[in-house]
């Protein structure tokens, strides 16, 4: 093939109808539009060349990444325009970086993919030299071939190389000026959507859309999706605990209070049960550090963040009876939770927060209570403007109008939303036998745990034989991964952490502990209970420490084979000196 230059690649009436589309979703000039979005679009045009987007996919013709490119910047924005970032800040600091996260959007999307030119292709020259994309743009006649046995996610972690040659200097150093967005941008680069926060979840959301086009799906069901999936889930999720478990307003022991502009729930409190309650749901990644939760719900614009931007409160709860106590809080709007009408009563006392360097002591007034002493006039309500306008825009981005904030959690979604969307409305799933068990928990125990662990894997939301799963089919029976299967086990039972401690025990070796007693695990012939695994890869092997069950049957029903990649070290090490010694793990795992 010939090489074009870009003006040539880009005149085609489809392309120019994108870009038109591209700079509409942008509030700039054509001058200005130039600079930011068309020089970095013509760069990556001259990059791809006539090369497709996949060998048998999507776009597998000529042209088809420069196409597929184009298209994802172009639905990236539409989905950009529903969004106000960063989340969690003033409308006024919104409105003064829209412009930098709608370029990093573009950016973002039109980058994610260019790394399958570094790693998946194979591109030469007539004479047979080979052509790498960091040499510049191709020159000369070239030809190209996908390289046989690819590692599929490669291109991710290729991206790097090439970014720097759609982005000048210029435009890296405006990005790095907004440290939010450059975060985003760059985890979006290195194919870590999950750390991206919103801006990954465009990419990927455009990215579906423009492939449901080219496949002949419909582009528009993949926008329509469900928005802050995530957001909903954890949202549904906090409802559930506060109708079915929390305890507001209590004397001393409660999860939180309610005054009459703020949710106050005890921080600790929420990140466990919140946690436990969606693995229960089998809805994976949420992360195990609670500060990591803190920040998930303050990016997703469900906790309010602090006069310096940090998720968690300091503040001091007084009831008009006379106790007082300190707790560290997450704040939220009431309005998330509640209808007006189903708001439960207000707490009679006052919440204190605890002053800082900037500024002075601060009380939420409850009706009812006891009059306050008066407030210097610097003093403003806990519940501000921007936190209103916050929840406003929240409550819009989740399709619910702000005078009706709390749809009722089994209600249908609206029509925009297409019907096999509902099952990412946690509460409107809850089967009436699950809600029941959760409202009647039993004592965590070795039993328990096993039950726990079968229900786990009948129902899938244990992942047997997976590269991360924590059971697996080894010699024969089931091999559960210690200490990763009892520590999720106290993830959804964060019961079991203060009955250790009573123990002097980490929360998983409790539960290891209640396993081993009851007897139901294979030993090693010096008596070990631990069996090490080595897990063989094609590109590198680890090991793996765990348990064998003597009978798996109640676990599997019907016993799967084992899975290929693991094999016992015992049995390695006898095939390669019959007279090893035996393995000496601990028991810790």
């Amino acid at each position: 093939m010939r090489p074009e230059p870009a003006a040539s690649l880009l005149a085609t009436p489809r392309r120019q109808r994108l870009l038109e589309h591209i700079w509409q979703r942008t509030s700039l000039s054509r001058r200005q539009f130039a600079t930011l979005y068309l020089a970095p679009l013509e760069r990556y045009a001259e990059l791809v060349q006539q090369f497709p987007a996949s060998e048998s996919h999507h776009h597998a013709y000529p042209g088809g990444m420069l196409d597929h490119g184009l298209e994802i910047v172009a639905y990236a924005l539409k989905l950009r325009q529903s969004h106000l970032f960063p989340a969690g800040t003033t409308p006024e600091a919104q409105a003064a970086q829209a412009e930098a996260w709608t370029a990093g959007t573009a950016y973002a999307a039109l980058l994610h993919d260019v790394g399958k030119v570094a790693v998946d292709l194979h591109v030469e020259y007539a004479d047979g030299m080979v052509w790498h994309p960091w040499h510049g743009p191709l020159r000369r006649p070239y030809r190209f071939r996908y390289r046989k046995e690819r590692e599929y996610r490669l291109h991710s972690a290729a991206t790097g190389l090439l970014y720097a040659r759609m982005l000048d200097p210029g435009i890296f150093d405006w990005l790095a000026g907004y440290p939010d967005l450059w975060a985003s941008l760059l985890y979006v680069l290195a194919g870590q959507h999950e750390h991206a926060g919103m801006l990954g979840e465009l990419v990927v959301q455009a990215d579906q859309a423009s492939v449901a086009k080219e496949l002949g799906g419909d582009p528009s069901k993949a926008l329509a999706a469900p928005k802050h999936a995530l957001q909903r889930k954890l949202l549904d999720g906090l409802r559930f605990l506060l109708r079915e478990e929390f305890k507001l307003n209590q004397p001393q022991a409660s999860d939180g209070w309610l005054t009459q502009d703020a949710l106050w729930l005890v921080s600790k409190t929420v990140s466990d049960k919140l946690r436990a309650h969606l693995l229960q749901q089998g809805i994976d990644g949420i992360p195990a550090s609670n500060t990591a939760v803190f920040n998930v719900l303050q990016d997703h614009g469900i906790a309010l963040p602090t006069p310096d931007g940090k998720a968690i409160w300091k503040a001091t709860v007084a009831s008009d009876a006379g106790w007082s106590h300190s707790f560290t809080f997450l704040k939220l709007s009431p309005a998330l939770i509640w209808e007006a009408a189903e708001r439960p009563a207000p707490f009679a006392g006052h919440v204190q927060i605890e002053q800082s360097e900037e500024e002075p002591a601060r009380q939420v007034p409850v009706p009812g209570a006891a009059p306050a002493e008066p407030a210097p006039p610097s003093t403003a309500p806990i519940a501000s403007a921007a936190t209103d306008n916050g929840v406003g825009t929240l409550l819009e981005l989740l399709d619910m109008p702000p005078a009706a904030s709390a749809t009722p959690l089994a209600a249908e979604p609206p029509p925009s939303v297409p019907h096999e969307h509902q099952h990412d409305t946690v509460a409107a799933s809850l089967q009436a036998p699950l809600a029941e068990t959760l409202r009647h928990r039993v004592e965590p125990s070795g039993e328990n745990f096993m039950a726990w662990l079968t229900q786990g894997v009948q129902t899938r939301k244990l992942i047997i034989n997976d590269a991360k799963a924590l059971v697996h089919t080894v010699a024969g029976t089931a091999y559960l991964v210690s200490p990763g299967v009892f520590q999720r086990y106290t993830q959804e039972h964060p019961q079991v952490a203060a009955i250790a401690r009573q123990e002097n025990l980490e929360a998983w070796q409790w539960v290891q502990k209640r396993f081993e007693k009851l007897g139901r695990h294979r030993k090693q012939a010096s008596g070990l209970n631990i069996w090490t695994c080595e897990v063989t890869g094609p590109r590198k092997s680890r090991r793996l420490h765990g348990y064998l069950l003597s009978q798996p049957d109640a676990l599997f029903g019907e016993m799967p084979p084992d899975n290929p990649y693991l094999r016992l070290a015992n049995d390695i090490a006898k095939d390669e000196n019959p007279v090893a010694e035996p393995n000496n793990d601990n028991a810790q795992g």
